[in-house]
């Protein structure tokens, strides 16, 4: 096995180029699983930890630029005001000492439907910047989960940052777990809504082979708040848009929770994450 660790973006594009077999490592939270377990042996890593731009961020152009190798503490600590649903989620993410090596890069990198930071970057509308020598490129976040821990990468390429706008409005998101702590989601939930737009974004994670936007919840609810007055939704408003974030799911039974377990759960915190957002 190869060990690369280069010293700036522009030699890890290199090394990139040059080995795209490599698998990229920062926090090593998800990659180091694998390798523990036997399940994925990669001829060599990238090793990004040197890699100073990747632990920045800040706005551009009107929205946040936040960068690959971003830890979730920092996530909490420095932007949970301006990104609060994924600082949420973010808080969810396994212990301190994993939140404070893991980050949203990997999370992205790895495109498990089970990743706590991707139902957010979903109802958020975020952006995948991808890297290579060639240049840089934006994929809708929408668009970058193609499969089971699979996603639109290409092979000479590395997640550079996401971009996505602050907050304009509440969010919220929800978690189900086998226990409070540590522990991978059975299924989540991420809401955001935009009062000056009037519109309303969803996140799914774990019910699926990705994670999915519930685009017929998202539209039914827009349309049916009271952004002028701020009426609270109505319980049969609440119930149908937590039985079309059910609908949009695809979940399967396995080990960790049944499908059918799944959708009544999704519905439960669709419902939840409204009333909280509307509160």
């Amino acid at each position: 096995m190869q060990f690369f660790q280069p010293a700036t973006w522009v030699e890890a594009l290199e090394t990139k180029a040059a080995h795209p077999e490599a698998v990229p490592i920062a926090g090593g939270t998800d990659v180091m699983v694998e390798l523990n377990l036997d399940h994925n042996r990669p001829p060599a890593f990238i090793d990004l930890t040197r890699i100073g731009e990747l632990t920045e961020w800040g706005m551009e152009d009107g929205l946040l630029r936040v960068g690959a190798g971003v830890t979730y503490t920092r996530l909490v600590d420095e932007l949970g005001d301006r990104l609060p649903a994924l600082a949420i989620a973010s808080r969810t993410v396994g212990s301190p000492q994993i939140r404070n090596r893991g980050t949203v890069g990997g999370n992205l990198g790895t495109a498990s439907p089970a990743g706590d930071a991707l139902p957010p970057l979903l109802a958020c509308d975020a952006q995948v910047e991808l890297a290579s020598t060639s240049g840089a490129r934006r994929v809708p976040v929408r668009e970058f989960f193609t499969g089971p821990k699979r996603n639109a990468m290409k092979k000479d390429e590395l997640i550079a940052a996401y971009w996505v706008a602050s907050a304009p409005g509440p969010q919220q998101f929800a978690k189900v777990g086998t226990r409070n702590a540590m522990v991978i989601a059975v299924c989540s939930f991420a809401l955001a809504l935009d009062p000056t737009r009037r519109i309303a974004g969803t996140g799914i994670g774990s019910a699926g082979p990705t994670p999915l936007r519930a685009t017929e919840a998202d539209e039914f609810i827009a349309g049916e708040l009271d952004w002028a007055n701020h009426t609270r939704p109505s319980e049969a408003t609440l119930a149908r848009f937590g039985e079309l974030v059910a609908a949009a799911a695809k979940p399967i039974d396995d080990v960790r929770g049944t499908a059918d377990y799944r959708r009544h759960a999704l519905a439960v915190m669709a419902r939840r994450c409204l009333s909280w957002c509307w509160n």
